[in-house]
């Protein structure tokens, strides 16, 4: 089992793939391992909420300072935070929706998703993505993931995700540690330098992003699921709470351990 602590190699930079639901996603779960991908995928375009988001999101992923930048511009379903989360079920496509009409474009968007991803991450060896749980308990976030996962199988790539939770997604992450696990362990610190920049960026063209007092862990951890190997439990593995990433809470709060 792989506990290395190291950076993968940018050499190999071209294998590698961060893929993630929205702009911003990016700097908030992923910016460790930024200057270390040589594709970045951004699946959803359009706010389904927020029209003037919209246009901001445009104009700042247009001018983002990304390698391989790939948009896949699919609509958002606006779907977000629609799901029983106290009793969540999940499905093919990612996870129950309580409102019908966004459960429908939920549903609709996973194949389109499915089949724009399969260009974009073939040839990779290691695809770093949204958790099982969809960090703080976004729907689209967890859809990526199952997205990312549909494809493992016929391209063949190691999949990766963070240790990042909320209290919302807490009860699934729990019910998770217990069903499933991983290959490989990387301890890793955040590129902090870089994700306040592209958290400044955001801002500056109006697209929506995190709070400006979030403050990013001195370590996160990824964990690979890598097909056809012996997996490891989850159990006793501490999550970071995203929701207590703040100056002013003591780091110690933010750690959650699974059962």
């Amino acid at each position: 089992m792989d506990f290395s602590t190291a950076a993968p190699d940018p050499a190999e930079a071209e294998d590698i793939a961060v893929v993630v639901a929205h702009p911003d996603d990016e700097m908030l779960w992923l910016s460790g391992m930024l200057g270390a991908a040589g594709r970045v995928v951004f699946c959803y375009g359009d706010s389904f909420w927020r029209p003037e988001i919209s246009a901001g999101r445009r104009r700042a992923v247009a001018s983002l300072p990304l390698a391989g930048l790939v948009a896949l511009d699919i609509p958002e379903s606006g779907a977000r935070f629609m799901a029983d989360w106290a009793a969540p079920r999940l499905t093919p496509s990612g996870i129950a929706i309580t409102d019908a009409a966004a459960g429908a474009r939920y549903e609709a968007n996973f194949p389109v998703l499915v089949e724009r991803l399969r260009p974009a991450l073939t040839g990779c060896r290691d695809v770093y993505t949204h958790n099982p749980w969809g960090e703080y308990g976004h729907t689209e976030h967890l859809q990526v993931h199952r997205a990312v996962a549909a494809l493992q199988a016929e391209l063949g790539f190691t999949l990766w995700f963070s240790n990042y939770v909320g209290p919302r997604s807490w009860a699934l992450a729990s019910r998770l540690a217990a069903q499933t696990g991983w290959s490989a362990r990387r301890a890793m610190a955040p590129d902090v330098a870089l994700a306040r920049r592209l958290a400044r960026h955001y801002r500056r063209h109006g697209a929506r992003t995190w709070s400006p007092f979030h403050r990013w862990p001195a370590e996160e951890v990824f964990y690979a699921q890598a097909a056809g190997a012996a997996r490891r439990p989850f159990a006793g593995e501490t999550l970071l709470d995203v929701t207590r990433l703040r100056p002013w809470v003591p780091a110690l709060l933010a750690r959650r351990r699974l059962g």
